[in-house]
């Protein structure tokens, strides 16, 4: 099940289940568009994979399978890391 991360690991904004304006890598690092396009340029700081637009998951379906509550961000936003 994708894990559903509450906010964007560069800025620490909220990016709720039903959020159209998050992205994911294939390990479920999850960023805001506006980082991934201005501070990432689409390209996953933690493992250098893409970023692509993160589904959304009907509240149906979050009932049985909610969205985790465990807030992911680095220590001096994702920058650090990509510019290693």
């Amino acid at each position: 099940m994708l894990d559903l991360r509450p906010n964007c690991e560069c800025c620490d904004k909220d990016l709720p289940p039903e959020s159209t304006q998050a992205v994911i890598c294939t390990f479920e690092c999850t960023f805001c568009l506006s980082c991934a396009e201005s501070v990432l340029n689409h390209v996953c700081p933690n493992c250098s994979g893409n970023l692509v637009q993160r589904p959304i998951r009907p509240l149906s379906a979050l009932k049985n399978n909610p969205a985790s509550t465990k807030r992911v961000l680095k220590e001096k936003g994702a920058l650090q890391t990509y510019n290693r």
